[in-house]
């Protein structure tokens, strides 16, 4: 148990770091800042596993030798508790006055009858009578002696290993929905238009996936974000986030009826047995770039928000040139339109310098720069979403031809005739896909884990030992008992003073005790 209980410490222990440092299942983008942000530190972070730290070699470890330790001792314990129960309690000690609780009365009746009254007074103990013969007494009421012990609170020991078997199915639960379950999280535009459905990885931004889990057969369903509403104190802090959604599952999907939700914080969309959270938002601004043949392409981008307090974001976009217009591939390629830059809910400029106000989107602007040359878009390679090609800028493949800041409505226009405008902007929201199978288990357990707790700190364990002696006496005297009774409680032993009397006294009640005789202190 001492090795348990050590485990569970160090369990909770090095559970810390997953609260102190990115997860990379959580956020794989912010652990690639933090890591860059670092340096040498972060690089040495990485390699102890600190970004991964419940899938970690170590914590695994922890969590196993916890689960193989408890067994290790619940298993004695639970037969050593099975043979208690099968046994009969234990006889009187020879001495009852040295225990710590001990009542002594005169009552009158003989052995046997006083003998039954007391057991029918212990109603609910587990009792044993048993007669007793004393070498050397005289006469025949003095030579027999009747015993009484008695037993309660077996449930104590019962909620205790009821607690810790249901900890081990919890630990199991656990490891199961890890095993079983997968977490994926995708950025929609709340426009109504954008749309997430759960048939494959590819539609996540980042998706974590239990080692028995391949990505085929996911729970079948389909959301889209109508709208969001943000709220704010007033101080700036976030009240409430609300995103109205509408969601298809099983064989309504394909249909023209949705369900509409309010998804908020902390209150999750349940649908095909999957839970779906609201993480975050941010502000998707729409850019609409016209070249020089008349034709435009227009889109609306997610920025990353970079000051939480005043929703300040960042972000890029790119625009590949018209099918046709350009019909050399490599004039093409110096043709192609990107936007870098920063968007403000609530713009304030100080001379040209751009800052936010306020997270609402009071007067929305950005302030981009403007690229011209090869964006990449037909690469193959990945890039950073929020972010252009460090690279191809040092390369000269992309060129900042223009700084410039724009309100809803501004365009500017660029000199081989190439206009960009700021159309305004949308909502996003960040939605996570979680699917446990083991969940009603953990809160099952949790729930079964309480009990045993509560069980095992309200019941009490309590022995009581009566000794029937009988007291010679004449033959037209009724007959008469010198009883001792004594007690042990095996926990909280503070808590037995004033009650162990009143019991005493309401198993002598029946009987009509003759005197009280104040305890013997040996």
């Amino acid at each position: 148990m001492r090795t348990a209980l050590a485990l569970l410490f160090l369990l909770a222990v090095a559970a810390v770091p997953g609260a102190l440092f990115p997860q990379r299942d959580l956020n794989s983008q912010k652990t690639a800042q933090y890591i860059a942000a670092n340096g040498t530190v972060g690089d040495v972070l990485d390699a102890l596993q600190l970004f991964e730290v419940f899938s970690s070699v170590w914590f695994t470890a922890i969590y196993a030798l916890l689960f193989i330790s408890l067994t290790g001792c619940l298993t004695p314990r639970m037969v050593e508790h099975i043979r208690t129960l099968r046994a009969a309690p234990v006889p009187a000690p020879r001495n009852l006055a040295r225990l710590p609780r001990y009542e002594a009365r005169t009552v009158v009746g003989s052995a046997d009858d006083v003998g039954e009254t007391l057991r029918r007074g212990l109603r609910g103990w587990r009792t044993t009578l048993r007669t007793v013969n004393r070498p050397g007494s005289e006469g025949p009421d003095s030579a027999t002696v009747v015993e009484i012990s008695a037993e309660k609170g077996y449930l104590h020991e019962v909620g205790n290993l009821v607690f810790h078997f249901a900890l081990l199915a919890l630990l199991v639960a656990i490891a199961v929905g890890k095993m079983f379950g997968y977490e994926g999280t995708r950025i929609l535009v709340a426009d109504g238009q954008e749309g997430l459905c759960n048939n494959s990885t590819a539609v996540y931004d980042s998706f974590r996936a239990g080692s028995v889990v391949d990505g085929t057969n996911l729970n079948q369903f389909c959301i889209k974000v109508d709208d969001f509403r943000a709220t704010y104190l007033d101080t700036g802090q976030p009240d409430m986030y609300t995103a109205n959604v509408r969601y298809q599952s099983g064989s309504a999907i394909g249909d023209r009826r949705w369900k509409q939700r309010d998804l908020r914080v902390n209150d999750p969309l349940r649908v095909a047995g999957d839970r779906v959270y609201l993480l975050g938002h941010g502000f998707a601004p729409t850019f609409t770039v016209i070249f020089p043949d008349g034709r435009s392409r227009t889109q609306t981008v997610p920025f990353q928000p970079d000051e939480l307090q005043t929703m300040m974001s960042s972000g890029a976009v790119r625009f590949d040139t018209p099918a046709g217009l350009y019909p050399d591939e490599k004039v093409r390629r110096t043709k192609q339109i990107a936007l870098e830059g920063l968007f403000a809910p609530t713009a304030a400029f100080n001379a040209r310098l751009m800052t936010s106000t306020w997270p609402a989107p009071n007067n929305p602007a950005v302030a981009v720069d403007v690229y011209q040359g090869d964006t990449g878009l037909d690469t193959g390679r990945p890039q950073n979403v929020f972010s252009l090609s460090v690279d191809m800028i040092n390369q000269g493949r992309l060129r900042k031809v223009y700084r410039v800041n724009l309100v809803s409505g501004q365009q500017k226009r660029l000199t081989d005739g190439t206009s960009v405008r700021f159309d305004g902007y949308e909502r996003w929201v960040s939605l996570q896909v979680s699917h446990d199978p083991a969940q009603n288990w953990v809160l099952g357990s949790a729930i079964v884990m309480l009990g045993g707790l509560v069980l095992s700190l309200v019941v009490r364990r309590r022995r009581v030992w009566a000794r029937i002696i009988p007291i010679q006496s004449s033959g037209d005297v009724d007959p008469r008992c010198s009883v001792e009774v004594g007690g042990l409680a095996r926990t909280d032993q503070a808590n037995w003073d004033e009650g162990f009397a009143a019991m005493v006294d309401v198993l002598m009640r029946p009987m009509g005790a003759i005197d009280r005789p104040r305890p013997s202190a040996t």
